[in-house]
């Protein structure tokens, strides 16, 4: 038995717009200020709030995530919390199905399980036997508990692995003509979650700093990134040492909050579904002094 539910339901309760928030920033800050903040979010009007969890390799680390979404769904009442992604490196599929199916039953409707991390010479099939064996756990175990699957997707092969074998795709810090690619692979039925990071900023030169910075910091630097920019069409000059400016306005939302705006609005309009926003902030009370910044320009029109 497969243990997702059909998109249409998850649509209509995420509206346009959702929050991303790194795993560091979560770990730096104590529970009873996420308590606070994630409150804010939800009176604020965004639709869901997610996190990725990095493998236990990462010298980053991060909360556990099915321990860290129980504790965004604890402390709001319609806010989805969505995996962006749970590490399938971090435990046995058995285990990622009942920890995923024992809080969507807790809290019907209200979570979004996004899959990610497969490495080896060969990812897609290793990814392809780890929702196999899922599917299997969750014919016996919670079997009629739902909640929609979505993969960390970037090329053609993982898009056709996602319209196969989960709801939809979750990608990470890609362009619009990414997304644009992405709902043409999924069709019109996949969800479509793009996740897109901002700086509230009109000088150039600082935004592309802080974006550089966070490259220098190791994120997103692998051969799946550096390939799949390639296939979107940057070349050498684009990819090489600092990141061309071209690359790095296309992957960067800055500026004020109508560029900001028009360029969310140009994911939905190449076919997303729903936007995360992730804002680069020194923390999480930040960040949420951003999207409420942000809030009267997009929650309005959700």
């Amino acid at each position: 038995m497969n243990p997702t539910q059909g998109s249409t339901q998850a649509r209509h309760q995420l509206g346009r717009y959702g929050v991303w928030i790194a795993p560091m920033t979560l770990l730096k800050t104590p529970v009873a200020e996420q308590r606070e903040q994630f409150a804010r979010l939800e009176q604020l009007g965004y639709g869901s709030l997610w996190t990725g969890e990095p493998p236990a390799s990462s010298p980053v680390g991060g909360r556990e995530i099915f321990s860290q979404l129980a504790i965004v769904l604890g402390a709001t009442t319609k806010l989805v919390a969505g995996a962006g992604i749970a590490n399938i490196t971090m435990r046995d599929p058995v285990a990622m199905h009942g920890a995923a199916a024992t809080l969507a039953e807790a809290h019907p409707g209200r979570l979004i399980l996004g899959l990610g991390g497969h490495t080896g010479d060969r990812p897609l099939s290793a990814m392809r036997a780890y929702l196999d064996a899922m599917d299997q756990a969750a014919a016996r175990i919670l079997p009629d508990v739902r909640y929609p699957r979505v993969l960390a997707a970037l090329g053609p092969k993982t898009h056709r692995l996602a319209s196969e074998r989960a709801d939809g795709v979750h990608p990470f810090m890609q362009p619009v003509e990414h997304t644009e690619a992405a709902r043409k692979a999924l069709g019109p039925d996949g969800l479509l979650i793009p996740h897109q990071v901002l700086i509230l900023d009109t000088d150039a030169v600082r935004a592309r700093g802080r974006m550089r910075a966070l490259f220098g910091h190791g994120h997103n630097t692998d051969n799946h990134y550096t390939a799949n920019y390639r296939r979107l069409g940057y070349g050498d000059a684009d990819l090489k040492g600092e990141r061309s400016d071209r690359l790095l306005d296309a992957i960067l939302a800055w500026g004020d909050s109508d560029a900001i705006a028009a360029r969310l609005e140009q994911h939905l309009a190449a076919g997303a579904d729903h936007v995360l926003l992730h804002p680069l902030t020194d923390g999480l009370a930040s960040a949420v002094d951003l999207l409420q910044q942000l809030a009267p320009r997009l929650v309005t029109r959700s």
